[in-house]
């Protein structure tokens, strides 16, 4: 198992990123996305801007007033994940995902995609799922997660998967919703991402009358 991106962890590690240039607030987006919608890396990166816009696509977004729906295909069928507005724009998904829109200029097809020129300009092709490993090992060695340990092993402990299963650990509301959200067929599936579960935070004991 991959270790968990706590939430804490993830915001000093979308820190590491330069706001100013075009690559970082990508960077941003695909991070608050892939941990806010418990999304697997291959999912951030098969968004599209709309519906049925590319080929290759295998969902897509709609940018609302409380939030931010995504439509994804996944292993199990199609599902709808609500990803919320955060409590800053500093850490909010929806806000750094508007950003990389309007600063990229993108209004069609891929959602991330290959920043190109130097840094300058936003090409056309779809990034790769290997790009999201690469940027969560990347910005765990810069954050200084788990620093007491060296470097290579440090690498090893943090995946794609490290944000689904961050999510899963970090969100204290019923499992059900943890569940909907990971696109997961049982409970048993989304225990299995909980690193940090409290067995008993619902006790059924109290709640039927003991």
């Amino acid at each position: 198992q991959k270790e968990a991106i706590l939430p804490e962890e993830l915001i000093a590690m979308v820190e590491t990123l330069d706001r100013g240039t075009l690559r970082g607030l990508r960077d941003r987006a695909m991070l608050l996305i892939g941990f806010a919608g418990g999304l697997r890396r291959s999912e951030i990166v098969a968004l599209d801007c709309g519906r049925d816009q590319t080929e290759d696509g295998n969902g897509w977004i709609e940018i609302l007033d409380k939030g931010m729906l995504v439509t994804l295909r996944g292993k199990t069928g199609w599902r709808e994940v609500e990803i919320g507005r955060g409590s800053s724009d500093l850490t909010c998904p929806v806000a750094a995902v508007e950003t990389w829109l309007k600063l990229g200029r993108i209004g069609h097809g891929p959602l991330f995609r290959r920043v190109t020129g130097k840094g300058k300009a936003v090409g056309a092709d779809r990034l790769k799922d290997q790009e999201i490993a690469r940027l969560i090992k990347k910005t765990v060695l810069a954050a200084g997660i788990r620093g007491e340990l060296p470097e290579a092993e440090r690498i090893k402990l943090f995946s794609g998967h490290s944000l689904r299963a961050g999510l899963a650990s970090s969100a204290e509301v019923d499992e059900r919703y943890v569940q909907k959200q990971l696109g997961h067929a049982s409970a048993e599936m989304t225990r299995r991402y909980q690193r940090r579960r409290d067995r008993f935070r619902v006790n059924l004991t109290k709640a039927a009358g003991l």
